[in-house]
């Protein structure tokens, strides 16, 4: 099918919603217009549905190589199919981790044949990487991602000087995750020694703590100010960290931007009592509070993209008392389920969930020609159903491990076709066999 024709949807994108047809030729939009008549291999009535573009998550945890018994490329692409994920950016903490650009390329390898949607991959730092940090491709590479806080392995980066090498010459837009390692292991050994090995997932905002995450993001937000770096920082979970960043300028202007986590503005510390570590993760769910800030920032353009951090393990590693149990949630297939019940309750606009999951990760890195719906831009789309309301259940969830801590969960809305690079990869809720997925391409 060269040629596809949407017809009679309501088209979200730009700040407005408007009825219009959408003419799609080789991949990419060739018309957006009123009542289009032109012949097409194919077409979609729309009627009664929201059009968006694809999502694009900047973070998630797809684990191959080294950890396929979780999850895999093939199995998480398709879940974030389902979601009306079409782009997607994975962290290096892989096996072996991503610390040269030979291992950063065969993990490329890897998407070529087993994604089902668009994909980037970021660059690892250790403190001893520099020269392969300095090689990177910043027009086929969306990122260096540091881990300034708990890590695995060579990737967690401690080293003042180090710190200082790559914010002053990374030619790469720089991800972080801040949570400061001293203050993380001085908590873990005041409350462990205090209340014992068995303590409750309900002290991991306490070990994790606001002061952890300040210090770090802090320190990280001061160091791009001194280098002029383009510093995107993730995962941001405290009320007082919001002071750290602008909203008076255009987003296309900063050099430092923000990310929320969609998990971060639904849950609070009243819900481990019932869940656990099913939503334990770092940096650590917080208070009421926090995530009230959060959404009060996100709304005022502070907090500038939307992601998931989609990290998942299995059951079985999950049920381990708390000091042994991983880290990391699933969400990609439900990160817009989550918004939409958002908006539902008139917490947020459609405007503003396109905006912040989809123009502005692609502005934020620059990637090119998606992210929007316009004429000439490939046409990664979602057409959803804001009525059909559904139920999360064992036998719907896609991800490798097979559990959701929404499980049970009812929503109303629901992604019904998805397009990838022009090509229909999900159609009535139901996966076309069609892998179309291409490696992101971004603005140097």
């Amino acid at each position: 099918m060269n040629t596809i024709l949407i017809k009679n949807g309501k088209i979200v994108n730009e700040n407005k919603v408007f009825e219009a047809d959408i003419y799609i030729k080789n991949g990419k939009i060739e018309l957006i217009a009123d009542n289009i008549d032109k012949i097409a291999d194919k077409v979609i009535i729309a009627e009664g549905k929201f059009i968006i573009p694809g999502i694009i998550d900047d973070q998630v945890h797809f684990r191959e190589p080294g950890q396929e018994y979780k999850a895999d490329i093939a199995s998480e692409s398709l879940a974030a199919l389902y979601g009306g994920v079409t782009s997607f950016m994975d962290m290096p903490n892989n096996n072996p981790p991503i610390l040269t650009q030979e291992v950063l390329e065969n993990k490329f390898d890897i998407a070529k044949n087993k994604s089902i949607i668009n994909y980037s991959f970021y660059m690892g730092t250790s403190n001893d990487n520099l020269d392969e940090i300095m090689r990177t491709d910043i027009e086929n590479v969306c990122g260096v991602k540091i881990f300034m806080g708990s890590s695995t392995g060579n990737l967690l980066v401690d080293d003042e000087k180090t710190l200082e090498n790559i914010f002053s010459k990374s030619p790469a837009l720089i991800a972080t995750h801040c949570e400061d390692e001293t203050t993380i292991v001085n908590n873990n050994k005041y409350y462990f020694e205090n209340f014992g090995d068995d303590i409750s997932t309900e002290y991991h905002p306490k070990i994790r703590s606001e002061k952890a995450c300040y210090l770090s993001s802090s320190f990280a937000v001061n160091l791009a100010q001194k280098h002029n770096t383009r510093l995107h920082v993730l995962h941001l979970t405290t009320a007082k960290e919001m002071s750290l960043f602008r909203n008076d300028i255009p987003l296309e202007q900063k050099r430092i931007t923000a990310e929320v986590c969609v998990h971060h503005l639904y849950f609070d510390e009243s819900y481990y009592a019932a869940l656990g570590n099913k939503i334990k993760c770092n940096p650590a769910i917080k208070s009421k509070n926090d995530k009230d800030m959060l959404w009060k920032a996100l709304l005022e353009n502070k907090l500038d993209v939307i992601a998931t951090d989609h990290a998942p393990h299995t059951i079985e590693e999950k049920n381990l008392r708390y000091k042994e149990a991983p880290s990391g949630l699933p969400l990609v297939q439900h990160s817009l389920n989550l918004m939409l019940e958002f908006y539902q309750k008139d917490m947020i606009s459609m405007e503003k969930i396109v905006e912040k999951m989809c123009h502005n990760p692609a502005i934020a890195f620059k990637i090119k020609d998606r992210g929007y719906i316009r004429e000439g831009y490939w046409a990664d789309i979602a057409i959803l159903d804001p009525n059909k309301t559904w139920k999360i259940t064992q036998d719907n969830i896609l991800y490798k491990c097979k559990w959701s801590p929404l499980e049970g969960h009812s929503f109303k809305g629901k992604i019904e076709t998805v397009l990838v690079n022009g090509k229909i990869s999900l159609e009535k809720g139901v996966f076309t066999n069609i892998k179309a997925g291409k490696r992101l391409s971004f603005r140097s």
